[in-house]
């Protein structure tokens, strides 16, 4: 299979955590697939590749908002669940009718509400925004 954003997920690491990448950043592919198939999850590639890439640098999975491990991913309110925010106000993830879509569109719950709203991106542009802005913005 063809990698999509692999090597863009990687050069996160020297980009914001000013240290070359290395393997232990991420989360080899057997492992991912075995807690994938322990779990009955099918995941859109470029959660795959993210996971592969920086599933294990804490720096950038914990960085303002909290990334799940693989392990804890979740279907809930028909949505695959990957991110939630310091104060679980909010939860992100992506419809469960859209996994199989390569980089699908990422969407936002309020957790005292219960709605969903579009992030009206796919989940590239919202890692790299995402990170644009907790990294880069602090001036």
């Amino acid at each position: 299979m063809s990698e999509m954003f692999l090597s863009k997920f990687r050069d996160l690491v020297p980009k914001y955590l000013d240290e070359p990448w290395q393997e232990s950043d991420g989360i080899a592919e057997q492992e991912l697939d075995a807690i994938l198939a322990e779990h009955s999850l099918t995941v859109p590639l470029v959660l795959r590749e993210f996971l592969q890439a920086v599933g294990s640098a804490e720096e950038l999975m914990e960085a303002y908002h909290y990334f799940w491990d693989p392990d804890e991913l979740e279907v809930e309110d028909g949505h695959l669940l990957f991110l939630e925010d310091e104060d679980e106000a909010y939860t992100w993830g992506f419809r469960s009718d859209q996994l199989d879509v390569p980089d699908p569109i990422v969407w936002r719950r309020n957790n005292a509400k219960g709605t969903w709203v579009s992030e009206e991106g796919t989940f590239s542009e919202f890692v790299f925004d995402l990170f644009e802005w907790v990294f880069e913005d602090e001036d």
